[in-house]
């Protein structure tokens, strides 16, 4: 008998898209994975500039909340900042003790892994599951695309009033105008 695997999505999701929702629907239905975490980063470790956190975690509630298995995961509101993946790992095989855990990257991340705290540590709790990425460099070629995706163009669409349509989910979308994110200051 196999271990039970989760998988784990982190990331800024400044907003999550539909390349973010396919990622996670290709992780489900492709690797068997039993249930996937999606983790928004609390204070993210490279210092990107992000909406709120409460704001990320709705949005992702959202986005991923009609997706059979998907867990949003607020767990790096309780760790240490900057929020540093091997940590948010460290705290759910704590809470998953009997799970395997496997980390979800798209394949554009894999270029920066050597910016990551301790990657070899990560890659020793959470083997990554790569995912490929259109314009990204290929980790494995047979394995279909998730479209190129750009947030900083979502962002800018958001801002102007412009659709998002095809890009982003319309209760995402409807979300962040309502909440005004993303306007230039």
């Amino acid at each position: 008998m196999s271990a039970v695997e989760f998988g784990v999505f982190g990331g800024s999701f400044v907003p999550p898209h539909i390349a973010h929702t396919l990622l996670v629907s290709s992780a489900l239905s492709a690797h068997g994975l039993e249930r996937v975490l999606v983790v928004p980063a609390y204070a993210h470790a490279f210092g990107k500039q992000s909406s709120s956190f409460e704001d990320r975690l709705r949005m992702c509630e959202l986005a991923f909340g009609e997706l059979p298995r998907v867990e949003v995961c607020d767990v790096e509101r309780y760790l240490p900042a900057p929020s540093y993946m091997i940590n948010t790992l460290a705290a759910l095989a704590q809470r998953f003790p009997s799970v395997q855990l496997r980390l979800l990257v798209g394949a554009d991340i894999v270029a920066e892994t050597h910016k990551w705290h301790d990657f070899a540590g990560i890659t020793r709790v959470a083997p990554p599951l790569v995912f490929e990425r259109q314009g990204a460099p290929s980790h494995d070629a047979s394995q279909p695309a998730l479209p190129h995706v750009s947030s900083s163009e979502i962002r800018r669409r958001i801002a102007s009033g412009e659709s998002t349509r095809g890009w982003l989910s319309p209760s995402v979308a409807q979300y962040a105008r309502a909440r005004a994110l993303y306007r230039e200051p």
